[in-house]
């Protein structure tokens, strides 16, 4: 009898992950097309700024959460969800979320946004498991951070990486000759050329602060 509970209990396990992992590719199938259309990425790391990215949806990719908090995260994912924007929350950056595994169960099953934002491997890992979509954040300090890119990627690739910061456009070649992720970059835009020049080297899109970068795809 134990051993026919078990079997029930393995094959609802494998049906959810099954499932899990059918809604994660929808989802990155979804972000990668509209990363392609738009390739203009709002980043907002101030909630007065939510309104204003809103009025732009139809030039946006998708929606960076780096503000807020644990009380309030969920409310700013379902204003954007509403409006069929894609919208990542930077599990980093929100005041009060924890990043562990508890922490991430109730980003997946209680925030639900379309994916997070981190820079750790482990959590990229453990995002996955639960049917998340990845974007990895790289900073590019010097030589040596391309080197930890190569090396991060050997042990974990996310969905999407992000590259930063988008002032160093010729590097982006370099990033694209070691993986076939799609790349995002910014950082330090505020000039459409910037942005254009990150593109021509291969950034998929671009991802800016700046209001003014908003008004416009790419």
């Amino acid at each position: 009898m134990s051993n026919r509970v078990s079997q029930l209990a393995l094959g609802a396990e494998n049906t959810k992950l099954s499932t899990r992992k059918t809604k994660q590719q929808h989802a990155v199938d979804d972000l990668l097309k509209r990363l392609s259309e738009y390739r203009n990425v709002a980043s907002i790391r101030d909630v007065r700024y939510l309104e204003t990215a809103l009025s732009y949806r139809d030039q946006l990719s998708a929606v960076f959460l780096l503000t807020g908090s644990i009380g309030v995260i969920k409310s700013y994912v379902e204003l954007f969800q509403k409006h069929h924007i894609p919208v990542f929350v930077h599990v980093e950056k929100i005041g009060g979320l924890s990043y562990d595994q508890q922490g991430l169960e109730y980003v997946a099953n209680a925030i639900r946004p379309d994916g997070i934002i981190t820079t750790k491997i482990q959590v990229v890992k453990k995002a996955q498991k639960l049917g998340l979509t990845t974007i990895q954040r790289f900073f590019l300090v010097d030589s040596e951070g391309l080197a930890n890119i190569a090396q991060s990627l050997a042990q974990v690739e996310p969905d999407v990486i992000e590259i930063m910061p988008a002032r160093i456009p010729e590097v982006l070649h370099k990033v694209r000759e070691m993986t076939d992720i799609p790349v995002i970059s910014g950082g330090l835009l505020r000039k459409r050329e910037h942005a254009e020049a990150c593109i021509l080297e291969g950034a998929t899109a671009i991802s800016s602060s700046s209001q003014q970068m908003w008004e416009k795809s790419f």
